[in-house]
């Protein structure tokens, strides 16, 4: 474990106060196992109204699947909780961790018993942001701030793909409640921009799950702090993408396309993660890399159409979550007490830390899949279902190669750093950690085991979750471990064992030859890609503000007159190939003539705008431009729109008096810039461009006012408003009441920008008047200095 930072500050909780923390997933442990237990109805549902008018409402759905999650959320993080008290005994940011851990677990509860689509987004990115924090716990080094960085960017990335599938999700069914979308969605398979929506909600899921080609965040993950590791990147974050392809595998599992995707993008994931496990020699790394594998063959069963697919599914995330956590904990327990987590520097560690040795024994024997343990189970569940349905042949050798590295990456973790001779040694002082670091992994270790002795006990639960997953009936679970059945699959389970160990074996050969043959090939994977991008974005930002933020007024009226142009030039030619009717009398544009006032608003406005382009003095140039603002508002006047006008008039005549002071005291302090008459003639060319673009700007806004006067006018909005503004919002004032009431969170989101940019502001102004100080101060002191002198 790094070192702690001296500058960090910070108080280090008592006792009492980590039990308490420690209390919040255990009470949530205990309402969850509450609900097992009395669960004898499909699923809970509640509803909490909150926006009802767009369908924004509460909706919590607990299943068998959600009651899975919500196991594994709050089980091992009972174990993180304890674990955290002992790794990070003496740390100063202890309670920091406590609250992000805390918010993280709220976040995963909130997504897995979310029905609605854009609650279940909300506490997905709160998910993504608060593994960010966690990540950058040790925000100090620079590996932690790099590693959560990418993490943010590929999940966060695969969010707003999410969030643009459920929208589009929304609109196309009509609900946005996950547990009817999910009874509809077979009837919608065949709609041609399904497939387009099916893209985007993999994106996320995929990112988030890491799976291939975005596999490659999960292992830099790995700089989190250990109970991190175990929490989030093991157990349950990387689970969440997982959990959503099992909600809609209920739905779509009988469609060759979903099956096809799934089975291809995690067997690849499976194969990939395995093989580059081989290319670390860190710890963590090794079990991040078998993790992405781990993940890739969840999304592969859930790609497999049959009942005991579902049911493998279930078995397998849990038995993964039994075994991996432990494993991390022990990864933990050795940095944390050798320093080190790389496995050339570490052997023979069961003379001084003999009780985590035991531990990680434990662990891996259910990695492995040994008998007797729940990790065999997961295995045979994985065989069975295999075999019911049709596999693609990439499929069945993912597999293959994931179960042979399986037990070698157990092998490393068990047995070469514990067992083996140390070799390059070089932590000669180890000590056992903590009981608090053993009792966490300890207990976590011999639930699995025990789970794996009386699986029956468990038969009742899986079989529960596994019926959320798929629409076919479960049977007769059959999970219990027999010598028939070990006879029927021992031969297969030899195999693997024999394989896996010639791999642990020649582990650091097969390191060498892997590594230099993918130095053969060029740099094409996700983290070389992302690499790229990420560099590639500074220059970007460079070059593209560069163009667009030149300082030039002119170039900026350029790019502004020109994209009017374009926006209304496409959308007279959209309206012409729809066939829209346009009405257009240009003698009832005339007849009645304008009034007086607005002729003469008219000839302010027009009068204004020339003297400000003949204007060469700034002075003269700022009354011109406030003669414009008020023959605005006096037009205002004209079209009975008393308020703006009244706004106008304030807002122009406060501008004018405050430009006109900073003229002023500008003049005063360097009057021959300011009194000098600028030079304002324009190349002959560049002038006939210009005046060419303004008629062409403003033929094309008189033909768009031409065309709209056209139109029929739609009175169903304003009818809506004159209808319900006294008796929905109790005011006659319709737009006040459009700007308060029905318009009244878009009114506070821009009261918020303005709150935040005034924030944002306070301390550039804080800092400008502390150099103005300085500045005033220097110049006094080199008065006097010249008085004295």
């Amino acid at each position: 474990m790094a070192h702690i930072d001296p500058t960090l500050s910070g108080k280090t909780p008592t006792k009492i106060e980590k039990i308490l923390w420690s209390l919040l997933p255990l009470s949530g442990l205990i309402a969850v196992i509450f609900l097992w237990i009395e669960n004898h109805q499909p699923a809970y549902q509640y509803q909490f109204p909150w926006f009802s008018l767009i369908d924004l409402n509460f909706l919590i759905y607990i299943d068998g699947l959600s009651l899975l999650m919500l196991s594994l959320i709050t089980g091992i993080g009972c174990a993180v909780y304890l674990y955290a008290a002992g790794y990070f005994a003496d740390h100063p940011q202890l309670r920091r961790l406590y609250v992000l851990l805390t918010v993280f677990m709220l976040a995963m509860i909130g997504c897995v018993i979310s029905d609605h689509l854009l609650l279940f987004f909300l506490f997905w990115e709160l998910t993504s942001i608060t593994s960010f924090l966690l990540v950058l716990f040790n925000y100090q080094a620079e590996e932690n701030r790099n590693s959560a960085k990418q993490a943010l960017l590929i999940t966060g990335s695969g969010g707003l793909c999410l969030l643009a599938g459920f929208l589009w999700l929304w609109h196309l069914t009509g609900t946005a409640q996950i547990s009817e979308i999910i009874t509809l969605l077979p009837d919608y398979i065949t709609q041609p921009h399904f497939k387009w929506i099916l893209v985007l909600i993999l994106l996320g899921a995929f990112t988030k799950s890491a799976q291939f080609p975005f596999q490659f965040w999960l292992p830099n993950a790995m700089a989190a702090p250990t109970p991190v590791s175990a929490y989030l990147h093991s157990a349950t974050m990387v689970k969440l993408g997982i959990f959503l392809l099992a909600r809609l595998d209920y739905a779509l599992s009988d469609w060759a396309l979903w099956q096809q995707i799934l089975q291809t993008v995690g067997s690849l994931t499976a194969a990939w993660g395995m093989m580059l496990a081989l290319r670390e020699r860190d710890l963590k790394k090794i079990l991040a890399w078998s993790t992405v594998a781990s993940l890739g063959t969840m999304v592969v069963l859930i790609g497999l159409d049959s009942s005991s697919a579902s049911i493998a599914v279930v078995t397998f995330v849990l038995a993964h979550a039994l075994y991996k956590a432990p494993l991390f904990f022990v990864a933990g327990n050795i940095d944390h007490a050798t320093g080190t987590r790389i496995i050339d520097h570490l052997g023979g560690l069961k003379r001084y830390m003999p009780w985590t040795a035991t531990v990680a024994i434990l662990a891996a024997l259910s990695m492995a899949g040994m008998p007797t343990s729940f990790g065999f189970i997961a295995k045979e569940a994985l065989a069975v279902a295999k075999e019911a349905d049709d596999t693609l042949p990439f499929s069945a050798y993912g597999n293959i190669i994931f179960s042979i590295i399986a037990v070698a990456v157990a092998a490393v973790a068990a047995i070469r750093v514990f067992w083996q001779h140390p070799g390059s040694n070089i932590t000669p002082h180890v000590h056992e950690v903590r009981i608090k670091m053993l009792l966490a992994p300890a207990l976590v270790a011999i639930v699995g085991l025990f789970i794996g002795l009386t699986p029956q006990l468990a038969i009742p639960f899986i079989k529960i979750a596994a019926q959320t997953i798929t629409p076919d009936p479960i049977g007769d679970v059959d999970l219990y471990f027999n010598w028939e059945a070990l006879q029927t699959t021992g031969l297969t389970i030899l195999a693997t064992v024999v394989f896996g160990l010639i791999v642990f074996h020649f582990w650091d050969n097969l390191h060498h030859a892997f590594d230099r043959f993918l130095k053969l090939f060029p740099q094409w994977g996700g983290a070389a890609t992302y690499t790229r991008i990420v560099d590639q974005i500074p220059a970007l930002t460079s070059r593209v503000t560069g163009r667009f933020q030149h300082g030039l007024l002119s170039g900026y009226i350029q790019w502004i007159l020109s994209f009017t142009l374009i926006s209304l030039t496409l959308s007279l030619i959209w309206a012409l190939v729809q066939g829209m009717k346009i009405n257009v009398d240009l003698a009832a544009l005339i007849d009645p003539l304008p009034n007086a006032g607005l002729i003469t608003a008219a000839i302010m406005i027009g009068v204004g705008a020339i003297c400000v382009m003949l204007s060469s003095k700034p002075f003269i140039l700022l009354l011109n431009s406030g003669l414009v603002g008020f023959g605005s508002a006096l037009l205002f006047v004209f079209v009975a729109a008393p308020d703006v006008a009244f706004t106008q008039f304030v807002v122009e005549t406060i501008l004018v008096i405050i430009l006109a002071s900073i003229l002023i005291i500008l003049i005063r302090n360097d009057s021959a810039d300011f009194n000098r008459p600028q030079d304002r003639r324009k190349h002959p060319k560049r002038l006939v461009l210009t005046l060419l673009l303004a008629v062409i700007v403003a033929s094309i806004i008189v033909m768009t006012i031409v065309v709209i006067l056209g139109l029929d006018f739609d009175h169903a909005i304003s009818d809506f408003y004159i209808e319900n503004s006294v008796p929905t919002a109790y005011g006659r004032n319709i737009i006040n009441v459009i700007l308060v009431d029905f318009r009244a969170l878009d009114t506070y989101g821009e009261v918020a920008v303005m709150l935040f940019s005034l924030l944002a502001a306070r301390p550039l102004l804080r800092e400008l008047k502390r150099q103005t100080g300085l500045k005033r101060k220097t110049e006094d002191n080199d008065e006097v200095d010249d008085e004295a002198r």
